[in-house]
């Protein structure tokens, strides 16, 4: 047995003895104090499992903050980075030069209401574009496949963010490309905040890259020089590409020094095609922890639970309660093991993603909010619900029987209707993460759900505590049917084309995705 096949083994066992059986909460809550003499804070020694730093956002570099505003340029470029320790690989990056500094897959920072001209510089041999994955702009800045640049093009975006707080990101949409851009590094987060988040922000005490910090989760494969493999077979281009090793903010294996006291975590699944089972474990124990917000920003209430799937290009924003931990705990952020329900078993294995070392006590009495934002409620359709049927025929999938055809809009709406679309996914097939561009929907109702989504329901709908609040990409298990509620309303002038598609990338280069035209 292989040291990465026994920490799977480890972790699977101990993850289905954690979900088994400890129904209570997080036991260092109910640890008795004395007084006495303060402890002594042991040194930070980091577990061998997890030799590596977690990545952070900062000043430069990867993950670089950007408080952007105005005009600047980004630049898709090859660059080398050691992915693993000690070897440099060959990779693909977003670069901005920002006050002599080099920043790659920048953390771009906006408030609601921002203005922007962002000029995009190809400098790949291939074809690519940038979509900005959840902003509700017009089709000439979303990035749609159409859109897409040679090697040394330019392509100049202006758009004003109308979206309200939350973590959204950014990726190539080149079609057939997708996946093995995005896989070889184009990828990055743009944060969006307004008052409700800087309320937040000043209630909790959070500060982006100390407390606050997100977490781009990526499976991937190496080779034994430490450079990424990308060589989908035809059985990966129809199941998803998955990789051996994953990243957390490209790092492998990563640890992450924490103190006692509230922590956010903006959690990204930015996988090819791999779910997780989101949970934060202590010793053989499922914790406790607080969904604060979605993809689309921040909830009414934090929602308490002990696991959530997180599908490809969802975002979960949580927060983890420390303060009744001691200084030498360590917990685990893991995906349990699951159900994958399709031939590739590989998506459904237990991980461990990153451990979080206790170093040390801090004074910190800030009460866990219990109201956080006000969301309007989910619009009412006047029409029959639209279905959209997801399945595969001779090796493809598809959405309504079709696969994507460049100048086709098979999906037509009127601009300022709304409307419901119940997304059925037809067995024998797989999960599907179904994406829609320009738009945020609210999700209203699961019905045939697996027993593994059915027992995370905390409405009488089915619903999860992640397909709360306002949503860009929903998860489709094979014999469900997931309703959801979208008003076409927008400000932009004539007709809009977007897109519908899986988020698994592999059946998104495939085809399984269609138009969307938004007619004035």
């Amino acid at each position: 047995m292989t040291p990465g096949s026994r920490r799977k083994f480890l972790i699977g066992a101990a993850a289905t003895a954690g979900a088994g059986g400890l129904a209570g909460g997080f036991l260092w809550k109910h640890r008795p104090q004395y007084a006495g003499p303060a402890p002594v804070e042991p040194p930070f020694v980091p577990d061998p499992a997890f030799p590596n730093a977690l990545r952070l956002p900062g000043a430069d570099g990867m993950y670089g903050v950007l408080d952007a505003s105005g005009s600047f340029t980004m630049v898709a470029k090859p660059v080398r980075h050691a992915l693993l320790p000690g070897k440099p690989a060959a990779m693909l990056a977003y670069e901005v030069e920002h006050q002599g500094l080099a920043l790659h897959n920048p953390v771009l920072r906006v408030r609601t209401g921002a203005s922007l001209s962002i000029k995009f510089w190809n400098a790949i041999d291939e074809t690519s574009i940038i979509h900005w994955h959840g902003l509700k702009v017009d089709s000439n800045n979303d990035g749609h496949p159409h859109y897409a640049i040679a090697g040394g093009a330019t392509y100049d975006y202006q758009f004003t963010v109308p979206n309200r707080a939350a973590t959204y990101w950014y990726h190539p949409h080149p079609h057939h490309l997708t996946g093995k851009q995005v896989y070889h590094g184009l990828a990055g987060l743009f944060i969006v905040e307004d008052d409700d988040e800087a309320a937040l922000q000043k209630a909790l005490d959070l500060r982006l890259g100390e407390t606050d910090i997100p977490l781009v989760i990526q499976d991937r494969r190496f080779d034994d020089g430490g450079q990424l493999a990308f060589k989908p077979s035809a059985d990966e281009r129809f199941h998803g590409h998955y990789g051996a090793e994953v990243l957390v903010n490209l790092t492998p294996r990563p640890h992450f020094a924490a103190a006692t006291r509230l922590y956010r975590f903006r959690i990204l699944n930015g996988s090819n095609a791999r779910l997780y089972r989101l949970a934060f474990r202590h010793g053989e124990q499922l914790l406790d922890y607080h969904v604060i917000g979605t993809d689309g920003g921040l909830l009414e209430r934090p929602v308490t639970v002990k696991e959530a799937f997180l599908a490809p290009a969802e975002r979960l924003d949580v927060l983890l309660d420390l303060r009744g931990a001691k200084a030498g705990d360590a917990l685990t952020l893991i995906s349990l093991p699951f159900d994958a329900m399709h031939q590739e078993m590989a998506d459904g294995a237990a991980l461990d993603l990153l451990r979080i070392q206790v170093h040390r006590k801090v004074p910190y009495d800030r009460p866990l909010p219990q109201s956080l934002s006000r969301i309007e409620a989910a619009p009412e359709s006047a029409f029959s619900p639209r279905l959209i049927v997801l399945d595969q025929a001779k090796g493809r999938w598809r959405i309504n029987g079709a696969t994507y055809v460049a100048d086709e809009t098979p999906i037509t709406v009127k601009r300022d209707t709304v409307e419901a679309w119940d997304i059925r996914n037809v067995p024998p097939t797989m999960p599907h993460p179904m994406h829609i561009h320009g738009f945020q929907f609210r999700v209203l109702s699961r019905t045939g759900s697996p027993e593994q989504q059915q027992r995370l329901a905390v409405t009488e709908s089915g619903l999860a505590a992640s397909d709360l609040g306002l949503k860009d990409t929903v998860l489709v298990w094979p014999g469900e049917t997931v309703r959801i509620v979208i008003d076409f309303s927008h400000p932009f002038l004539g007709d809009q084309v977007y897109m519908v598609h899986c988020h698994n990338l592999e059946h998104e280069d495939g085809g399984m995705m269609l138009n969307l035209k938004v007619a004035a």
